[in-house]
């Protein structure tokens, strides 16, 4: 199927995201805005994974 190297490529992406985020959140002073931008760019990869995946 054509629509699952994308798949991988954004769950790859989505886990890097959760990577930055995690790493954002372990400084002593986390930037909000680095944060939130990070959380809508990962969100946004969520809902297209879900949109890629076959329904069930």
């Amino acid at each position: 199927m054509l629509q699952e190297p994308r798949l991988r490529s954004l769950q790859e992406r989505h886990a890097s995201l959760e990577r930055q985020i995690a790493a954002e959140g372990q400084r002593p002073q986390p930037d909000a805005g680095t944060l939130g931008r990070l959380k809508r760019a990962k969100l946004r990869l969520k809902e297209e994974m879900h949109r890629l995946r076959p329904a069930r």
